[in-house]
């Protein structure tokens, strides 16, 4: 229990540290912002003494005139109505810090997670990444903003009422300063669950927000199976869990509220007895014991507020670890720094890569080895599994060998920078990924100055014309969301387009043409025929129709090579790739699809 104190410790003041480097480099903005801040509640400061002295002056007319009546009502009003300047003044300040603030931690955990490995964003879930960009950071600045006012405030008003107070009636003072050990301990009592019931509420609210995320990918599915029933009663179960976490914070931070605000008023109530028994016994006058009222009144409200800021402040924090299990996340992409080659050639060499997911799990792959000179189009088969998109992965740079190395040109590719040589590859995954823009903004997405020629020439070849011709606006169409208004083929065939745009010197194919039809898959046959001998190519199939003109198919067991040639040789071999071709003939020929051992995805 002692050791995750001090952890619990350890890491809340470095959520204090990172929350104030968050202010750095802006001292000048935070002066002025505090400033007009104090200038805005300086009616608040001002009023009290007013009203005192004309409570004074009309109960002793004797001992004042009217022009001190008059002096003390225009001081007051003055101070009153340059509020809504002042007001003005301090939004216009720091709001703009915090905003700024705001959109920097949101650009940070962005540009973080572009960074991230693409084994971190496997393993996380999207919808609770979205909730740490999104909801984190808004709780974060609200922080900011809360502790920033309150805190300017409850200085503002100790000051003000402890000077004055101690030069007009030092008997007084020692309830002022009472009330600031009272609120220490008040938090005390309630630190810890408050802190718990935020991280519950923080930590349920990820994992539902992530499950709805999910839901809503899975609605086709779901419906297709007829389980809309029995997902909404999942979804529903977990808003049960977020409605409890809730219902326990909001009691926690409702009984602690009421708790400061009942500790608070009797030392108000103990104030008014005070002052009044004083002024009875003529001690004080009556307007001193209005001034004394309201300043006691503004620290209460100050300190009670400073007190009612702990739940914010434990959300906030709780955010800021939040953020930081992304900040401070090491499962970066590794990159290199030697350029690659302008124009990259495309010969590729793996040398005896041994490749794993996790650290203790399975070899994915065993010491694989093989040369392809540039210009050449392979193509791996096998059954799923075997680690046919391992291998596109690791050419991407999607992770890196274990043992052993992958040669680009002939230089290690965890030698190369990944962002010079990535700008010279294209990959058309099985998964199609299609955002909402034109059709023309997804077709050039990789190839932004793409001329008008070029985007029509990529048009044609992969048979896209007809599909721009049935569309309402051609190129300028909108896609829905994930391109949902295509077809899954029409699909497929803008993602190739887009890796075509770019003229790639190395191009990769992961089952792409698993969504097509037959007579298309001519088409975009035609159109990767077409790259032989101008750029490496990639390829894996599931399909083996659609590798029959690869110059070289190596079939992939167990992480390792079963054996490779070309198509005639490997079916005069009558081996591995002769039965799985002869089984997925068979299987067409009676009329349904037989995957070579499971067409699904495969998840190397």
């Amino acid at each position: 229990m002692k050791q995750g104190t001090a952890e619990t410790r350890v890491m809340t003041k470095e959520n204090f540290r990172q929350v104030m480097s968050l202010y750095r480099g802006r001292g000048g903005k935070l002066f002025l912002s505090a400033f007009w801040l104090v200038v805005k509640h300086s009616p608040a400061f001002v009023t009290p003494v007013v009203i005192a002295n004309i409570i004074n002056i009309v109960t002793d007319p004797s001992a004042h005139d009217m022009s001190e009546f008059w002096l003390n009502l225009g001081i007051g009003a003055f101070f009153v109505i340059q509020n809504v300047f002042s007001a003005w003044m301090f939004a216009r300040t720091y709001s703009g810090l915090t905003r700024g603030v705001e959109m920097e931690l949101r650009s940070s955990l962005i540009q973080k997670l572009q960074h991230l490995s693409i084994h971190f964003h496997t393993e996380a879930q999207s919808g609770r990444l979205l909730s740490k960009v999104m909801r984190d950071v808004e709780n974060v600045e609200q922080m900011l903003n809360n502790f920033f006012s309150t805190s300017v405030s409850f200085l503002m008003s100790i000051t003000v009422a402890v000077t004055v107070t101690a030069v007009k009636s030092p008997k007084v003072l020692w309830l002022y300063l009472f009330a600031v050990p009272v609120a220490g301990i008040t938090v005390g009592a309630f630190r810890k669950s408050i802190r718990t019931s935020n991280r519950r509420f923080r930590r349920e609210m990820e994992q539902t927000q992530a499950a709805v995320n999910e839901m809503l990918e899975m609605v086709p599915v779901t419906r297709a199976y007829g389980l809309n029933d029995l997902e909404a009663e999942r979804i529903t179960t977990m808003l049960a869990g977020v409605r409890d976490s809730g219902y326990r914070l909001d009691t926690t931070n409702t009984v602690f509220g009421a708790a400061s605000w009942v500790v608070f008023q009797t030392f108000q109530i103990i104030c008014l007895g005070f002052t009044g028994f004083l002024a009875y016994r003529r001690m004080i006058s009556v307007g001193e014991v209005v001034l004394y009222q309201n300043y006691f009144g503004q620290i209460v409200t100050s300190v009670s507020g400073v007190v009612n800021l702990f739940p914010i402040l434990a959300r906030g924090m709780e955010s800021v670890s939040s953020i930081n299990e992304v900040l401070a996340a090491d499962d970066l992409e590794h990159s290199g720094t030697v350029p690659a080659p302008v124009p990259l050639r495309g010969e590729v060499e793996f040398k005896n890569v041994t490749f794993r997911y996790q650290k203790n799990g399975p070899e994915v792959l065993k010491n694989f080895s093989l040369h392809v000179p540039a210009g050449m189009t392979v193509a791996f088969a096998g059954s799923s599994g075997a680690g046919k998109s391992t291998l596109l992965n690791l050419l991407v740079g999607f992770g890196q060998p274990e043992e052993g190395h992958i040669l680009i040109d002939g230089i290690d590719l965890s030698e190369l920078d990944l962002k010079s040589y990535r700008s010279q590859i294209a990959v058309v995954p099985q998964n199609t990924i299609l955002f909402s823009g034109t059709l023309r903004e997804n077709i050039s997405y990789a190839c932004p100055e793409a001329s008008e020629k070029e985007v029509m020439d990529v048009i044609e070849k992969v048979g896209l014309s007809d599909v721009v011709e049935a569309l309402p606006d051609g190129l300028e169409s909108n896609l829905a969301e994930h391109g949902n208004n295509l077809s899954g083929g029409q699909r497929q065939r803008i993602s190739i387009a887009r890796a075509l745009i770019r003229r790639p010197r190395l191009i990769i194919f992961d089952e792409a043409t698993s969504a097509l039809d037959s007579e298309t898959e001519k088409v975009i046959q035609k159109a990767t025929d077409s790259l032989m001998g101008e750029c490496t190519v990639f390829m894996v199939a599931h399909r083996l129709s659609t590798i029959r003109d690869a110059d070289l198919i190596v079939v992939v067991e167990a992480g390792r090579i079963a054996e490779m040639g070309t198509y005639e040789e490997l079916m005069e071999k009558k081996g591995r790739f002769y039965r799985l071709n002869t089984a997925q003939f068979e299987g067409t020929a009676a009329g349904k699809t037989m995957p070579l051992k499971g067409e699904e995805n495969e998840k190397d």
